[in-house]
């Protein structure tokens, strides 16, 4: 083989490799769902072959008797069914798929007959949605049909939140038949959201921290649940501006202001708890010395740098710098310094 037909041949063999390089990309982008798209849409529509039959019949065919009932009655979902509020946005099968092939046999008669018996009559739940079984982000859909960006405006960034990708649904914190409150008390967040965080919670127990447990201040006093744009779903756009809505003496600006710690308040603290004292993320004067060199200690008249003298440079920095967030006011040196 001469050396052009050999070039040839190389050029050809590297060409069927990149054609086969990009067809096999192509499929990787091909839609291969695990089960049949019907099966999907059952996920979250129910049986496709059953019929909407209203929530009147539902509940008259097997709930009457049921106190879920009553719970959601007196929810807000149940407060739209009612004829009187005129907004019918919500009902049993919205959540549970269409009911006909459950309640399908069943009438209100046959009902209080099995009551009088003492038989709890019960609809073929198998023909409606699994809800427990749903995969998270199927569970969060049955949910976001109604409560979508537009009409829950804390939504908007549910998808890109830590909870979605994290595949947290909605069932996890809320209960729409616990009772008629359907959203968690924030009194209630600290003890839920503690659940799965659990390192924070250990945070929260140790000496100096945020009074959660004592119920002053709760997560979402700081963290919107839903998500937002903010890192770590902060309820502002930085770390400073959420400190700040409880220490607004922090917020500044100030004439002498603190250089690089300005803008974010844990270069210096732990939010959540800590072992030193103001949540600080180590004691003084070692938190202060891992950026400024200290004072120096000068040996005086020629003597010995005296214990005295070393404990009152090297004790806490905030004796003196008591403003140590920012000052307005210089110190006598003409320089602020952050003492008064």
């Amino acid at each position: 083989m001469c050396t052009r037909d050999r070039h040839l041949y190389q050029a050809c063999l590297i060409l069927m490799v990149i054609l086969a390089w990009i067809s096999g990309c192509t499929a990787l982008k091909k839609s291969n769902p695990i089960l049949p798209i019907r099966e999907y849409e059952k996920l979250i529509v129910g049986d496709l072959n059953a019929d909407y039959v209203g929530t009147q019949n539902c509940l008259a065919a097997c709930h009457t008797h049921d106190k879920l009932k009553l719970f959601f009655d007196a929810s807000t979902m149940g407060a739209q069914l009612r004829k009187e509020s005129g907004m019918p946005l919500v009902d049993c099968e919205s959540c549970h798929g269409p009911g006909s092939l459950a309640i399908q046999g069943l009438t209100p008669e046959q009902v209080a007959e099995n009551l009088k018996q003492g038989i709890r009559t019960t609809c073929n739940f198998k023909s409606l949605i699994n809800l427990k079984t749903l995969p998270a982000t199927a569970q969060s859909l049955i949910c976001l049909k109604c409560h979508t960006a537009n009409a829950t405006f804390n939504l908007h960034n549910w998808n890109a939140g830590i909870h979605a990708i994290n595949e947290i649904s909605c069932f996890n914190c809320h209960d729409i038949h616990a009772g008629p409150d359907l959203k968690v008390t924030p009194r209630d967040t600290g003890m839920l959201c503690l659940r799965c965080h659990q390192d924070v919670q250990a945070q929260f127990s140790l000496p100096s921290h945020h009074p959660l447990k004592e119920g002053r201040v709760y997560c979402v006093d700081c963290h919107n649940p839903h998500g937002g744009f903010a890192e770590h779903s902060l309820l502002r756009d930085t770390v400073k501006e959420t400190c700040v809505q409880c220490h607004p003496d922090k917020r500044g600006p100030f004439l002498y202001g603190h250089a690089d710690v300005a803008e974010n308040c844990v270069t210096c603290h732990s939010p959540h708890g800590s072992v030193n004292s103001k949540l600080l993320n180590a004691r003084e004067p070692f938190l202060c010395l891992q950026c400024h060199g200290g004072h120096r200690l000068n040996q005086e008249d020629g003597g010995s740098i005296t214990a005295e003298r070393a404990r009152a440079l090297y004790t806490r920095c905030t004796d003196c710098h008591s403003r140590i967030h920012g000052s307005d006011v210089p110190s006598a040196s003409g320089a602020g310094r952050f003492i008064q």
